[in-house]
This record gives structure tokens, C-alpha cells and sequence, in this order.
């Protein structure tokens, strides 16, 4: 089975590909390492250096593929506040570019990374994705409109799509100067390099976090489970939250007050009862041994 993987040299991308070949599959990656790193690649992995924005370009390299997991985004809040012309390209056009590429070379599913984005400031917790979307970025509007194209593909020209809304993945391979888990990600090397911790805002707003193994995890069950392909929109979330005091708190040293900023939400809190009846899936690690693993491990 061939399967190829956009986005597969980041953060969340690379930990896939590595558990996929794990699997056995034959993987095939995309990407133009704009964010993504070369030694984030695994050796086994068929590597294409190339832009989900030129279709020329990829559309061959969907040929015999099975199924597509598409993370290649430019997945920065305040980027896309400061550059919403250019992330609107790479978010949405290259989503476009993705899809009509899957639905021409007859992939079987497509798997689509979208994000708790979409929800916005929504006042009532936890987060359910029968819920009004309300997005307050750039950002998490294109992810809306990804998820709108692949319900429409999916009913339009019968490709098999999933969306999987991702809340804060952290995780081994993460970029402290990333997009992804920046929180985390950033307080662990300010802490490595006997720094103090940069907290935005009061640091009373809260966030739901999810290991990377678990976010992969649940990438692997949209694949296989029979209960989805029409289009669905599923929260991959811990289903508890904590806010950035606390994240400080677990890893420890000198913290910095500074102004809160555009475009970010207050907090996010995801129900996830939908993730476990339509894939079987349900978050296992939790947030003081992620980050005490990090601790450890990485930092």
C-alpha cells in the first residue's frame, strides 16, 4: 500500500511517516522544507521536494497512491494576521491543489489536518464540532474552507475525506521556534538555556493539549475506520485544558509578563466523544508525563 504524506518533513508530519513505515507502508513525503527539516525525515520515506501551490508540479506524484494525509500548511496565527495574502495561498489554494490532485489520480482517502482554529472565541466549553464555527484569524478560516472542500469533494466526485481538528500537539521533533506548540515547545528551551518563561497576556488562558503519538494515532484510525469518508469533521483533542501558568508551573523557572497578542484565543477545550465513537480513539498520554518525557528526553 503507497501512501503519501504532505507536510511529511514537520513536526506532526514526521512522526506519522515514521509510524506509518513502522506499519510497513511504502511512504511517499511532500514537501517543500519551508518549515519543515530535511533531518526530520525518515531514511525509508520517498522524499519530493516540492510546493502544494504549484500543481504542475505535484499532481504526478499522486499517481498510485492509496491514501494522502495532507499537514502541509503554513500553520502560524500571527503569520497569517501579518500575511493573510500569502498563508491563504499555501492554506487554502494549496489545499485545493491537494484535493483535486487525490480526486483525479483516484486516491481512496484523504485525511485533512484542520485545527481548533476554526472555533474561535465560542464562550461555551468543552468545544463540540456541531458547533458554529467562528474563527477570529486567517488561519483558522483557511482551515474552515479546507474542511469545506473536502466535504465537497467528498460529495461532488465521491473522494473519501476525513478532517481531523488538531487543539495543541506537542511532542518529540517539535520546533521550539515552530508553529506548532509554541507554548510548550518555546517555555522547554527557555528553560534548557537558563532563560526566563515569555507568558502573553496574563497567563490565565487555557489550552487543550494533545501528544503527538496521540495525534498520530488518531491519523492512522481515520485511515482505517469504515465509519468514516464523507467529509467529517472530528476534534483530536485531550478533552482537558490548563492554562499557560500551569504549563510554566511543570517545567519550572523565572517567568516574564508580557502583552497579550492578536488574533490568539482565550481558551480552548475540546470534547472528543466523537473521535472515540467514530474511530476508536481516545487520548492516552497525559499532559504531566508528555512533558515531564520532554524534560527528559529532548530539553
Amino acid at each position: 500500500m503507497k501512501i503519501l504524506v504532505t507536510g511529511g518533513a514537520g513536526f506532526i508530519g514526521s512522526n506519522l511517516v515514521d509510524r506509518l513505515i513502522d506499519e510497513g507502508y511504502k511512504v511517499f513525503v511532500i514537501d517543500n522544507l519551508s518549515s519543515g527539516k530535511k533531518e526530520n525525515l525518515n531514511k525509508k520515506a520517498i522524499f519530493y521536494k516540492a510546493d502544494i501551490c504549484n500543481l504542475n508540479k505535484i499532481f504526478p506524484l499522486f499517481k498510485g497512491i492509496d491514501y494522502v494525509f495532507h499537514l502541509a500548511a503554513n500553520p502560524r496565527v500571527l503569520f497569517s494576521v501579518e500575511n493573510p495574502i500569502e498563508s491563504h495561498k499555501v492554506n487554502v489554494d494549496g489545499t485545493l491543489n491537494v484535493l483535486y490532485a487525490s480526486y483525479k489520480n483516484k486516491v481512496k482517502r484523504l485525511i485533512f489536518a484542520s485545527s481548533s482554529a476554526v472555533y474561535g472565541n465560542i464562550k461555551k466549553l468543552p468545544l463540540r464540532e456541531d458547533m458554529k464555527p467562528n474563527p477570529i484569524s486567517p488561519y483558522g478560516l483557511h482551515k474552515l474552507i479546507g474542511e469545506y472542500y473536502c466535504k465537497l469533494f467528498s460529495d461532488l466526485y465521491n473522494l473519501e475525506t476525513v478532517c481531523l481538528r488538531y487543539f495543541n500537539v506537542y511532542g518529540p521533533k517539535m520546533d521550539p521556534e515552530g508553529p506548532y506548540a509554541l507554548v510548550i515547545g518555546k517555555f522547554l528551551k527557555l528553560k534548557k538555556e537558563n532563560k526566563p518563561l515569555t507568558i502573553y497576556g496574563n497567563g490565565k488562558q487555557t489550552r487543550d493539549f494533545v501528544y503527538v503519538n496521540d495525534v498520530v494515532e488518531a491519523n492512522i484510525l481515520a485511515m482505517k475506520s469504515k465509519k468514516v469518508g464523507k467529509g467529517e469533521v472530528i476534534n483530536i483533542c485531550s478533552g482537558k485544558n490548563y492554562s499557560i501558568n500551569y504549563i510554566a508551573k511543570l517545567i519550572g523557572g523565572k517567568k516574564i509578563y508580557l502583552p497579550a497578542r492578536k488574533g490568539e484565543m482565550k481558551h480552548t477545550l475540546g470534547d472528543n466523544s466523537l473521535a472515540k465513537k467514530l474511530l476508536g480513539w481516545k487520548p492516552k498520554i497525559s499532559l504531566e508525563e508528555g512533558i515531564n518525557y520532554l524534560l527528559n528526553n529532548y530539553f
